[in-house]
């Protein structure tokens, strides 16, 4: 497996041990999570920020170089093999009518919508992808399986499809239908398995009964470091200013962690001059990571009735759940919780009123934002990030049912509208 210069291998998060990419899943010690790292007094900053200045003439004339070209010396594949897609480099939008109603002094929104599958998890799908591609020249991989709500399998298919691997999904009932559907249509194999995300889980294993390549987060090494991407595109798009908050919906864990090791990296290396505050926000119907933070424990204990309309973030036993709560930690950051009505009508609003459609689950950034707003857990002059995990065409019918549920929705401003 070709590896970029700096990379040192796989470290157990646990007992310490580093192993070869080849590992490629937990640690074959004590079965611990596996994280890469990297030596990076190898790491030309310099070299990074011109990567992606298109005036520092090692690009295209006019054209920023993609983040996984720019980023490639913090990332463990070498480019020249692994799988893309076009992932990332994902629109920095501001949203001055937020930033009004927050009052802070910027808001902007991490647009993950518009990823190839239409969600963040392609990031961290395609490394994971990649290195089981670059694993099957010499040993039996297929077939890839996971199991999800929904965005990870879509997105497993898809570059399984493109690696010429076979794929299962296993989802549960109440899986949104466009992810069931596109699942199929990228040539992946699907088991739904009725109720929820639990379920989903025991009958990857009962059902399955090949061995099988896991693609779940934390157990390859590869999707949280995926998500670190989010962190070094906001960096760069803010010419190398960070933010003072990232707003992250939680649900593994995977994506609180990468941004925060992300920023972390960046100020290791210089090119920021501190690691934002990083948020977890959750629903109030499944909110472990915030109930581990809130009573100050280290671990989180499974949520026991887990119920949430916004189903990427029912994940009641998130796998990166003590990854997380140490991110949120180190980063001086919090959780926020909102509920299902708060979180949809977050969405609803930001779509009519600063154009970027996002789905249910990324309604949970700018609704724990108005949480925190509310709690006068802001300053005044910081500079706030949402990351909108999806896209709002993923959960349109459930967006749809809000509305319609109210009858009458007040917007931004006091502006109403009816529907029928």
């Amino acid at each position: 497996m070709e590896t970029t210069e700096a990379f040192r291998g796989l470290e157990c998060v646990d007992c310490g041990a580093v192993h070869e990419a080849t590992v490629a899943t937990v640690c074959p010690d004590c079965g611990s999570s596996l994280d890469p790292v990297y030596e990076y007094t190898s790491i030309s900053a310099e070299s990074i920020r011109n990567e992606g200045d298109p005036d520092s003439g090692q690009t295209t004339p006019g054209i920023r170089a993609r983040a996984r070209e720019a980023f490639a010396a913090l990332l463990p594949l070498a480019p020249e093999t692994s799988l893309t897609a076009g992932e990332g480099d994902t629109p920095l939008v501001a949203a001055p009518r937020l930033a009004d109603e927050l009052d802070v002094a910027e808001v902007m929104i991490k647009d993950e919508g518009s990823n190839p599958t239409g969600s963040a998890l392609d990031r961290g799908i395609c490394l994971a992808v990649s290195a089981a591609a670059e694993l099957a020249h010499e040993q039996s991989v297929e077939p890839l399986a996971v199991a999800s709500p929904g965005n990870a399998g879509q997105s497993a298919a898809a570059y399984a499809g493109r690696a010429d691997l076979r794929s299962y999904a296993f989802v549960p009932s109440r899986c949104a239908f466009p992810n069931k559907a596109m699942i199929n249509v990228h040539g992946g194999e699907m088991q739904v398995a009725g109720g929820r995300l639990g379920d989903a889980v025991a009958a990857l294993d009962d059902r399955l009964a090949a061995d099988y390549h896991d693609l779940g987060a934390f157990v390859t090494p590869y999707r949280h470091e995926g998500a670190k991407l989010i962190a070094f595109e906001i960096a760069q798009e803010r010419e190398w200013d960070a933010p003072d908050v990232v707003v992250v919906p939680a649900t593994t864990g995977e994506l609180v962690t990468g941004v925060a090791k992300g920023f972390h990296e960046l100020e290791t290396l210089g090119l920021v001059g501190a690691t934002p505050a990083v948020v977890a926000a959750q629903a109030d119907g499944c909110a472990p990571i915030a109930k581990a933070l809130d009573e100050g424990n280290d671990q989180a204990d499974p949520w026991e009735l887990p119920d949430t309309i916004a189903g990427e973030l029912e994940v009641p036993n998130p796998a990166g759940a003590a990854e997380a709560i140490s991110a949120v930690r180190d980063t001086d950051g919090t959780a926020v919780t909102a509920a299902d009505d708060e979180i949809l009508e977050s969405a609803v609003a930001v779509a009519a009123n600063e154009v970027l459609e996002m789905g249910a689950a990324g309604g949970v950034a700018p609704a724990g934002a108005w949480k925190l707003a509310s709690e006068d857990w802001f300053d005044p002059d910081d500079s706030v990030v949402l990351v909108n995990t999806g896209s709002g065409l993923k959960t349109p019918d459930v967006l749809r049912s809000h509305l319609m549920g109210r009858g009458v929705w007040i917007s931004w401003g006091g502006c109403s509208r009816e529907y029928p």
